[in-house]
């Protein structure tokens, strides 16, 4: 499939694998419609999406989280934006590795109302223009958490179930159209993920990666358009991927 001049809508656009999956549309000549919370990073984030070969940007300066923010974003977007051909619902992050017993409940919220939520409230608010148009493509971000629980993690894990779930649903209920549906599933990715995790600890984050060849940004989103770009008879339901050296999200061979 060409993915010249599609119009291409990215959450939590403004670093990570948001940002990285706006420079790969980018380089396909699509039409880039960003939204994140940071609107400074977004703003940087779009001129090196036009440098790239986007076709035109816009920009939104949205949480997720506020689902009337949500659906007056895009009830009110201009009418040569309002056509989305391709959602990447990637918003979103983890707070805190704590006991399920102890954990903060602040973290718990955050967690759940991004990943679950703002999932939710954005799929509610694009999809129905895809089924009328007759032609789209969701595409989630979930997590190798969502497969398997991992000590300390149970509500991040929890809410990446929920993304596997919550994708597999819409992919039956919107069964008889065109649209299509994807979860892309990483394991480990050097991001600012464990950054924010850590609250800011920027110690703690780099020993996630120690011994190992993480997954890059720029590899999820390559996963991200080559799902988008298979011909429209063809749905990639799910993509598993991670570095060589994890397995699943329990097992990882770590160099000494």
């Amino acid at each position: 499939m060409n993915l010249r001049d599609k119009i291409v809508f990215i959450t939590g656009a403004s670093a990570g694998i948001g940002a990285a999956t706006a420079m790969a549309f980018a380089a396909e000549g699509c039409k880039l419609l960003l939204a994140a919370r940071r609107a400074g990073k977004l703003a940087e984030v779009a001129l090196r999406a036009r440098e790239r070969g986007a076709q035109s940007v816009y920009s939104i300066d949205l949480d997720v989280r506020d689902y009337r923010a949500v659906q007056t974003a895009i009830d009110e977007l201009p009418e040569e934006w309002a056509e989305i051909d391709i959602l990447v619902n990637n918003a979103g992050l983890s707070r805190g590795l704590d006991k399920l017993y102890v954990g903060r409940i602040q973290d718990w919220e955050e967690m759940i109302d991004t990943n679950v939520k703002g999932l939710l409230y954005v799929t509610r608010a694009v999809v129905p223009g895809m089924v009328v148009r007759g032609r789209g493509h969701v595409i989630n971000l979930g997590s190798t958490a969502g497969e398997m629980t991992y000590p300390n993690g149970a509500v991040y894990c929890a809410t990446k179930a929920a993304e596997r779930a919550i994708n597999d649903g819409l992919r039956q209920d919107v069964l008889g159209t065109p649209v299509r549906v994807t979860s892309v599933d990483p394991g480990m990715v050097e991001t600012d993920f464990s950054l924010v995790r850590f609250h800011g600890d920027a110690e703690r984050a780099a020993k996630v990666y120690k011994g190992v060849q993480p997954l890059t940004a720029e590899d999820v989103a390559e996963t991200i358009v080559w799902a988008a770009g298979r011909p429209a008879h063809v749905n990639i339901a799910r993509v598993l991927m991670t570095p060589v050296q994890q397995a699943n999200s329990l097992l990882f061979s770590r160099n000494e």
